[in-house]
């Protein structure tokens, strides 16, 4: 059988960039499951939502958020929670209260709009003390708006 080069055969040529593109996109993330977080030395919280961080500057929480931050967010955050532009800049969450509720709320309920998943619920996934920790991470790196 003769086979025609991809230039000789505009048919199969784009068959492999379409290929080449939903693959790089369907691996491009890698391996995106919310990754487990070890809380240890952390005082437990217990199931119900307390309404603001109890970890925060806790050193131990830092580095554990620090930690878990990388693993689980950074991905669509960025690296030292400094967004590239795909995710919105957690350094910009207001510190404090104010800040550890629209946290709350957000790894609660996750980002759905028009039945897209942007953000899941990652309190599915994370526990409540894994969370704070990531949040009290976060007001390490806080800025203001410019």
């Amino acid at each position: 059988m003769l086979t025609r080069p991809l230039a000789q055969s505009p048919l199969r040529a784009l068959a492999v960039v379409a290929a080449l593109l939903v693959s790089s996109a369907a691996f491009s993330h890698g391996d995106v499951a919310p990754q487990p977080v070890n809380t240890d030395g952390l005082k437990p919280l217990g199931k119900e939502w307390l309404e603001t961080n109890p970890y925060r500057k806790n050193e131990l929480a830092i580095k554990i958020g620090d930690s878990a931050y990388n693993q689980n967010c950074a991905r669509c955050h960025g690296l030292e929670a400094i967004s590239g532009g795909v995710a919105p800049d957690l350094r910009l969450l207001p510190v404090g209260d104010e800040g550890d509720d629209i946290f709350k709320q957000r790894v609660i309920n996750g980002s759905v709009r028009n039945g897209r998943v942007y953000m899941p619920r990652m309190a599915d996934y994370i526990s409540q003390e894994g969370l704070w920790a990531i949040r009290s991470y976060l007001e390490t790196r806080h800025v203001e708006e410019n």
